[in-house]
């Protein structure tokens, strides 16, 4: 048994023996196993292959669309912008002309424009008053890939736009030479740009300023919605001041980043965009008497010197109802007065009788009211470029009948359209022209607003009125400025001649137009003017008399010239 132990025992050491089992922990064939000799290969997985494969595709795919969008789909494209990269044709603008008033203070000028450094930025006056006058533009636009589809300035409104073709000038060529990087290496000037020529407007800068800013501290403090104003030389046509408030700032219009403010203009009811004086049409009210005077005169209906009793009212039977009468109102009780007197006090009885007749007065009748005034421009559409506008409306029957079908025409239309009553509208620049042939003689002339290099009269129309009759006018307006109804221009330092008037608004008459017009020096005038407020409170003892006499003695104080 000990045998077979030993035995056993030997065996088992053998078979086991260490150097046996771990003979590759000593590398005794001396492989490099950072080289990987010596491992056992084994065969990637059918997953990995996969995984790799599809990564392959993908990049492939990618890259095959994108060669096919640079080759066939946007092949040409590309092709034009590398040919453009080598040569490439670009605008050099124009600087666009200034604007200057009559004493040569700017009001629309050019600056460096930091947003877009190839053109340069429009920059207007920041005194108030100006918005109409001088408009806006649009600048020139790129779109998306830097391309300029709008090369021009474009004027929108006002001088901007009246004149736009002048102050545009013309833009001139260049060629670019890029490299492949896109480095401009080189330019060409194929055809120099032509500067814009600068315009010189008729306005007085200083005294626009001021009659927007009387007529627009008016309105605040009192309730008027809104007003405009102008002063033009009788002889020439000059416009020395045209404003309207409310207004829009050409600034805010043209460089368009503001865009709360843009759409509060759109918005607002009282109409900043409306040019008042050339645009808005308004019912004039007693101005036009002086008119209806020169009327009754040429033909003849009345003397001069004839007095007529206004004892407040006047009444006529009414035909409809023999016991009962229709009574017409005078504004006061103004006793006797003739035609001077009448134009000075504003009787509205006078004009209610010369107008339309009443017992022994013979009256002008609508069509020779009407024909009057068209003779002086009112009702009539102006098609003169910047100062162009609506028509208006002088009442007649015809007029009456498309208004009102199967209504006939009255006496009492006939009185209410001889005190610029009834459906009477007028713009104010057609009231302006009407009193400055009143002060000229009787000439009907084109308002400009480019200053003359000479003094030389406008063109004008004669409105074959006799200049004795136009005497009579003028002194029954002066009268007015002395003791009438425009007694605050009675001013020490120059003489006035004027008519004042108050339209009454709506049914309710709660509201008013009120305005003023006339003529300066009296003895031998020079400038016309006109100014009105909108649609005021009937209460308000303030109107457009305030604005113009406040403006006069501003002039005074200042030593302005054209009171001289």
């Amino acid at each position: 048994m000990n045998h077979l132990f030993r035995r056993t025992k030997s065996c088992i050491r053998h078979e086991i023996d260490p150097d046996e089992i771990f003979l590759d922990s000593k590398n005794l064939p001396d492989f490099d196993v950072h080289q990987f000799e010596g491992r056992m290969e084994k065969p990637i997985s059918m997953t990995s292959i996969v995984i790799m494969g599809s990564a392959f595709a993908l990049v492939l795919l990618v890259l095959l669309g994108k060669a096919w969008s640079l080759q066939a789909k946007d092949g040409a494209e590309y092709a034009a912008i590398s040919e453009n990269n080598i040569l490439r044709e670009t605008v050099i603008f124009a600087e666009r002309g200034a604007v200057f008033d009559r004493n040569g203070v700017k009001l629309a000028w050019n600056a460096i424009n930091e947003k877009d450094p190839d053109f340069a930025r429009r920059v207007y006056t920041k005194d108030p008053g100006f918005g109409h006058v001088l408009g806006y533009i649009r600048y020139p636009a790129k779109d998306s890939k830097g391309f300029y589809y709008r090369t021009d300035y474009e004027g929108v409104a006002g001088v901007e736009k009246h004149w736009d073709s002048l102050l545009q000038g013309s833009h001139g060529l260049k060629i670019l030479q890029k490299n492949a990087l896109g480095e401009v290496e080189s330019e060409s000037v194929i055809r120099p740009a032509k500067d814009g020529e600068n315009l010189s407007l008729s306005i007085d800068a200083s005294v626009q300023k001021k009659l927007y800013e009387s007529i627009a501290g008016l309105a605040e403090r009192v309730g008027f919605s809104g007003g405009g104003g102008m002063i033009m030389d009788i002889e020439t046509g000059e416009t020395i001041a045209l404003t309207s408030y409310p207004e829009y700032k050409s600034s805010v219009m043209t460089d368009g980043g503001d865009s709360d403010i843009i759409a509060d203009y759109l918005k607002s009811s009282r109409k900043p965009f409306l040019n008042r004086v050339t645009g808005g049409l308004y019912t004039p009210g007693s101005i036009v008497k002086p008119l209806v005077a020169i009327a009754a005169l040429e033909e003849g209906i009345i003397d001069p010197e004839k007095q007529i009793l206004s004892t407040g009212s006047i009444s006529i039977q009414n035909p409809y109802d023999k016991t009962r009468k229709t009574t017409f109102s005078d504004w006061k009780a103004h006793g006797l007065v003739d035609m001077r007197k009448a134009i000075a006090v504003s009787s509205n009885v006078y004009f209610y009788e010369v107008g339309g007749g009443f017992e022994d007065q013979k009256g002008l009748g609508i069509g020779k009211l009407a024909a009057y005034f068209q003779r002086f421009g009112l009702g009539s559409k102006s098609e003169t470029g910047f100062f162009s506008g609506p028509g208006g409306t002088v009442p007649t029957p015809e007029w009456k009948e498309k208004v009102f079908p199967g209504d006939p025409w009255r006496i009492g239309d006939t009185y209410f359209t001889s005190i610029g009553q009834y459906g009477f509208q007028v713009t104010p620049l057609q009231m302006l022209r009407a009193v400055a042939a009143i002060a000229n003689g009787g000439l009907y002339i084109e308002p400009s607003i480019l200053k003359s290099s000479t003094s030389t009269p406008a063109a004008g129309k004669d409105v074959r009125i006799d200049p004795g009759h136009l005497e009579i006018a003028r002194e029954g307006m002066r009268l007015a400025a002395q003791s009438g109804t425009a007694s605050g221009l009675n001013v020490p330092y120059v003489d006035v001649a004027a008519k004042t008037g108050t339209a009454e608004l709506g049914v309710s008459k709660a509201f008013v137009n009120s305005w003023v017009t006339g003529f300066f020096p009296y003895r031998s005038p020079k400038y016309a003017f006109i100014v009105m407020m909108e649609h005021g409170p009937r209460a308000n003892v303030y109107g457009a008399t305030f604005v113009m006499r406040e403006l006069l003695d501003w002039m005074n104080a200042t030593g302005s010239e054209y009171l001289k």
